[in-house]
């Protein structure tokens, strides 16, 4: 009978190590790729499933934002700041199995910086003039002029090291040197990764990792109430957070991120040339009955395109207070007495759909009429980002630290101002923390006071996931889901 006790004792304790042992995950998010090159395109929704994961930098996002070592585990900066040389960590792998050294890098760079680059975020490499190869170990970044945000622009997922012999395939099969390798793709349903028994750092607890794409909201609740996913990333229902929260099984994380929601003008495209114009659009927003309405309560107010946790953000939110009549005045001004009608063109997440709704209610208010077209994200890349052709849109800029945008006329949203490039021009230039702080607040007013854009609120990030995980951000200093940390408890 003891002996029955012992082996029934011995089964239990088994089958709890078991349980504690468990080694997959499958997360859902709400957007799924267009297709999976980082460096060529400007959907977050690459970052989303690959950085971190598949895909490193010579530098990398930690959770709180700070800059780190990522295959570069060290570097020098010359004195006057133009020449930096990364000193490679050594024996690091694609996942091809080909060695990632000082050639990779250089490819990487300089196919980002070239003139038919298709890098989203070209600009951040604009500044390099030369990179050299010292040995396979070694490499330097020869820039034309100081940069105080290099080593931060490199940590973008838009920077991540590419090798010349998978780049042909990379955007269906993605090769990089993460501790996760791409192991398979369903479109329309989910993306596998699988641990890489080679990578040169720590090996995630994670053997195997499923990314679900979800995009309906009452589809995402559906699916983590029944536990068919072990968490959601960017839960995109926040009234369900409080049925989650009360719920022992799970785990509500509501983070920062760096999303700044606008409702974007077209400065291009007639009326919104006129400043005018462009202010009385902002005026008749009302960004709490957004956030109420839309998020349900979720969200910070923002009057800049700035984030507001960053130590250098100014409340410029009284600039575009709610203001109807303030509105209408501006548009008599214009010579639209009688209001106009343009389009809102809204993609897949819930703060764009259920946000435009409102915001086209604000604006009818105010005599301007709004033609809704609902698109998919690939529709919206090609026809809002790359094409230009909208007049108003919603949108979350994810990307960190990303007010520098606004210098480049070509834009999508198309503001051209000497002074503000004049502005980002002697920020890039500037080391010093404090005259770095100056120009930052002052970048940020002259967007606001030229009312570029409405902007809207800062976009939270809620988190629901299975109460046993550990390691999953909380916060979202990137677009990132990195699993590099995440295991599970009992």
């Amino acid at each position: 009978m003891s002996r029955l006790r012992l082996s029934l004792a011995a089964l239990l304790l088994a089958g709890t190590a078991a349980s504690a042992q468990q080694t997959d995950l499958t997360i859902a998010l709400q957007l799924e790729p267009p297709h999976l090159d980082p460096t060529s395109a400007a959907a977050g929704a690459i970052d989303s499933v690959l950085y971190s994961n598949v895909f490193e930098g010579l530098t990398r996002f930690a959770e709180d934002g700070s800059v780190q070592p990522g295959l570069a585990e060290r570097w020098e900066i010359s004195g006057e700041g133009t020449l930096y040389t990364f000193h490679l960590r050594p024996g690091v792998t694609f996942h091809d199995g080909t060695a990632m050294d000082a050639e990779d890098v250089k490819f990487t760079l300089d196919r980002a910086r070239a003139d038919d680059s298709q890098n989203a975020q070209k600009a951040l490499f604009a500044g390099i003039s030369e990179v050299r190869v010292v040995d396979p170990q070694t490499v330097e970044v020869q820039l034309a002029a100081p940069d105080g945000g290099f080593l931060f622009n490199m940590a973008w997922g838009d920077a991540v090291i590419v090798a010349p012999e998978s780049i042909e395939g990379i955007k269906q099969a993605p090769v990089g040197t993460g501790p996760f390798r791409f192991d398979a793709w369903v479109q329309g349903d989910r993306i596998e990764l699988v641990r890489n028994p080679d990578y040169w750092g720590t090996a995630p607890a994670l053997e195997r990792a499923t990314f679900r794409f979800i995009s309906d909201p009452t589809a995402a609740f559906s699916a983590m109430m029944a536990q068919d996913i072990d968490a959601f990333a960017g839960f995109p229902a926040p009234e369900n957070l409080p049925m989650f929260d009360a719920d022992p099984r799970f785990q509500v994380l509501v983070g920062s991120t760096e999303g700044e929601t606008i409702l974007a003008m077209n400065n291009r495209e007639a009326p919104f040339t006129d400043p005018r114009v462009r202010e009385a659009v902002a005026h008749a927003i009302d960004r709490q009955a957004i956030i109420d309405g839309a998020m349900f309560g979720l969200g910070t107010p923002i009057g800049t395109h700035f984030a507001p946790h960053n130590p250098d953000y100014t409340d410029l939110t009284s600039l575009s207070a709610h203001d109807p009549e303030r509105a209408r005045a501006l548009l008599a001004e214009a010579g639209l007495a009688d209001g106009f009608s343009t389009t809102l063109k809204l993609p897949p997440p819930s703060y764009a759909r259920r946000g435009g709704e409102i915001v086209a209610a604000q604006l009818r208010a105010v005599g301007i009429e709004t033609e809704i077209t609902t698109l998919e994200w690939a529709q919206w890349l090609e026809e809002v980002f790359r094409a230009g052709d909208f007049g108003l849109t919603v949108i979350s800029h994810t990307e960190p630290m990303d007010i520098n945008i606004y210098a480049r006329p070509d834009y999508y949203f198309g503001y051209d101002s000497a002074e503000f490039r004049a502005l980002i021009d002697e920020l890039t230039a500037t080391t010093d923390p404090a005259a770095r702080s100056d120009l930052l607040r002052r970048a940020q007013e002259r967007i606001a006071q030229d009312y570029v854009n409405a902007y809207l609120f800062q976009l939270a990030f809620p988190t629901v996931a299975d109460a046993r995980l550990r390691g999953l951000w909380t916060n979202m200093p990137t677009q990132a889901t990195d699993l590099t940390q995440v295991r599970w408890t009992e």
